[in-house]
């Protein structure tokens, strides 16, 4: 006879009782592989080897400007769809998983094919990296709240780093062979990776909407800033960021030829990146995530800034250390606010503020372009940028000023946790 706590949520039956926490490392495994592949590889992997494809003669400037526009613009679509996997968004995690290492592989042979080729797979590349990462954040971190360790959600957004260090050192290392080998070898490491996360998640059971979501919903009613001015400073965020998480690699190649010299600026990004949150993670119980968001774009302005105040290789380093540092800490910020904001279902505002990021990225190459292209080009957008950063920057951290904490309830999950339960949207 089958027990009443065994009855599935879907079912209608009562909740089971949430797995042990030690069995949580799987769920947290599953994120940080997931955003290694979709956003280290599918997202980011085109910036340190665009350069490589320059040196050999299969793209021109101007193509690599589209196909970087066309990841953005295919970004914002998957980002204005992703809520389509809200009932099973471990579905739409493996889907996307999936069409990354299809896309990553295809692009071996990009580089001899008509223009509009490479620009559709960097363009499908971009929708299902926006897939991964609603997907990710939403089913990770609700899983991980109703295992009742909600403080090891921030280590998922260390598989950002983690993808981008390891798509440039990749870049770097191989930078004397051609660069479809390395799409070959980046493709089969997603697809390495889509099989790791199908088994680490298999098994793994959908976040119940009982009395565990209801706990997040009370814990989260201190008084939030405006959904509309979370989605404009993302957007802004998407906005100030680009410049330099493009053409940083672009940057160091015009002032050295040596690959071996110009590629150490992705690894740098990414390794910043990955160590950033992870340094974070143990400190954001303690920490407003307004202020946290704050200080992370006042600094990227800096990051942004330095290499256009001061053209040289060390400034490029230093803006990649800067940067690559407190990007993914921002994104991590804004996605926790934005479930914060809606407990009960945080799809739509997680896939309006990534359309909004999204969009910010399609404006900062498209200005670039507009305005000629060439170092003029970037200098002027990449001090826009840093404007737009420094003003969203004070915002936020006089918003944060103006929130008042949750208060302290009983029970294993601390109000306002950094992954609070939201119930089992993506």
């Amino acid at each position: 006879m089958t027990s009443p706590a065994s009855l599935s949520p879907a079912r209608g039956g009562p909740v089971s009782p949430p797995a042990p926490s030690s069995a949580s490392w799987p769920v947290v495994g599953s994120g940080v592989v997931a955003l290694a592949v979709a956003m280290g590889i599918g997202r980011f992997a085109f910036t340190p080897l665009m350069p490589l494809m320059l040196r050999d003669g299969t793209l021109t400037a101007a193509t690599g400007a589209e196909w970087a526009a066309a990841n953005y613009a295919g970004y914002f679509l998957g980002a204005l769809t992703a809520s389509r996997f809200s009932r099973n968004p471990r579905r739409g995690l493996l889907l996307s998983l999936l069409g990354v290492a299809v896309t990553t592989l295809a692009m071996a042979g990009a580089g001899g094919a008509p223009d509009l080729v490479g620009a559709g797979l960097r363009a499908l590349a971009g929708v299902f990296s926006a897939w991964c990462l609603v997907c990710a954040s939403g089913w990770c971190l609700a899983e991980l709240a109703r295992r009742r360790v909600p403080q090891r959600g921030a280590w998922i957004f260390t598989g950002v780093g983690l993808g981008i260090a390891l798509a440039g050192a990749l870049a770097w290392l191989g930078g004397r062979f051609p660069a479809d080998r390395l799409w070959v070898a980046l493709g089969a490491l997603a697809a390495s990776g889509t099989v790791l996360v199908l088994v680490l998640s298999r098994g793994q059971g959908a976040p119940p909407a009982g009395p565990v979501a209801r706990g997040a919903t009370a814990s989260a009613r201190a008084p939030r800033p405006g959904t509309l001015a979370l989605v404009l400073c993302y957007g802004a965020f998407g906005f100030g960021y680009i410049v330099p998480a493009t053409f940083l690699p672009a940057m160091a190649r015009a002032l050295t030829p040596d690959p071996l010299v110009f590629g150490l600026a992705w690894p740098l990004f990414g390794l910043a990146a990955a160590l950033s949150v992870a340094a974070v993670a143990g400190l954001l119980p303690g920490l407003s995530r307004l202020r946290l968001w704050a200080l992370a774009q006042g600094i990227m302005a800096l990051g942004t800034a330095l290499p256009l105040l001061v053209p040289t290789l060390w400034a490029v380093a230093a803006s990649a250390i800067l940067v690559g540092g407190t990007f993914m800490v921002a994104t991590m910020a804004g996605l926790q606010l934005a479930r914060e904001a809606r407990p009960d279902d945080p799809t739509p505002l997680l896939s309006r503020m990534t359309a909004a990021f999204a969009a910010g990225q399609i404006l900062g190459p498209l200005l670039v372009r507009v305005l000629g292209g060439g170092g003029p080009a970037l200098d002027l957008t990449g001090a826009l940028a840093t404007l737009v950063l420094v003003l969203t920057a004070l915002w936020l951290w006089r918003a944060g000023s103006r929130t008042i904490p949750p208060s302290p309830a009983p029970g294993p999950i601390p109000p306002g946790s950094p992954a609070a339960p939201t119930g089992g949207s993506c």
